[in-house]
């Protein structure tokens, strides 16, 4: 077993998954460093969400390792990597996944609730993050009653809102219109990076590149190439031998 990298707090090494015997990921290795904003990219079928589930801790690997500050996430237990994602991850899936009988601020106050946090001080950083994503004024409506990509700005709310020190989001712009997309994608990196959150962010969108310290490219399940942000402009391709 070999220590991550001093300068990476999460990091993979030769990370392998299959789905009943079918390759998903094959030897993927990565590093992320405190307050990054790391693209994931490649087209569909090409591993990124399971290398988001790897990373995050819902997979155990078949190969390889995870480390998160020091933990091997590889080698957790079951309840261990639910207390890892529970205290120091978030998630936002493709699809915003709001509790129906809830409001917005109840939405987003809820992880913190679970935590033991007084109702009232939830609330109060419910609001604060919803006045960041610009729903603010949607505070007492429930889900149905907001368009698409507002739901999908509550989400992230909520995921940002519980202090992650990593924020993974699979594909967060897939069901938004184009219009929406790229104020969604400045809005969730601006709020991370203000905040010192490390965000893994899988996508095939190509207005999410620019917007990265860092393009990883995935195809079949391999890792084929790292951008860094600033060499992302102007280039003919999206990926570079590794």
């Amino acid at each position: 077993m070999v220590a991550p990298p001093d300068d990476d707090m999460l990091w993979a090494r030769s990370v392998s998954y299959a789905y009943r015997g079918s390759p998903a990921l094959t030897g993927v290795s990565l590093g992320v460093r405190e307050g990054e904003v790391l693209v994931v990219s490649g087209p569909r079928g090409s591993g990124k969400t399971t290398l988001l589930a790897c990373l995050s801790a819902q997979l155990p690997p078949d190969e390889g390792e995870v480390w998160f500050g020091g933990v091997p996430v590889h080698s957790l237990t079951r309840l261990g990597r639910e207390r890892l994602r529970r205290e120091h991850f978030g998630w936002i899936d493709t699809q915003p996944r709001l509790v129906p009988e809830l409001t917005v601020w109840e939405n987003v106050a809820l992880p913190l609730m679970l935590r033991g946090i007084p109702r009232r001080a939830a609330r109060t950083t419910a609001r604060e993050w919803l006045e960041r994503l610009d729903v603010g004024g949607e505070e007492r409506q429930r889900p149905a009653a907001l368009l698409q990509a507002q739901r999908q700005r509550v989400t992230i709310a909520r995921a940002l809102a519980a202090g992650p020190r990593v924020l993974f989001a699979d594909e967060p712009t897939a069901p938004l219109h184009r219009a929406d997309r790229g104020q969604v994608l400045r809005t969730l990196t601006a709020a991370a990076r203000s905040h010192g959150i490390s965000v893994v962010l899988a996508t095939h969108d190509s207005e999410a590149a620019p917007m990265a310290d860092r393009t990883v490219s995935l195809l079949d399940g391999r890792r084929v190439g790292t951008i860094p942000a600033a060499d992302v402009e102007g280039r003919d391709t999206c990926s570079v031998s590794a």
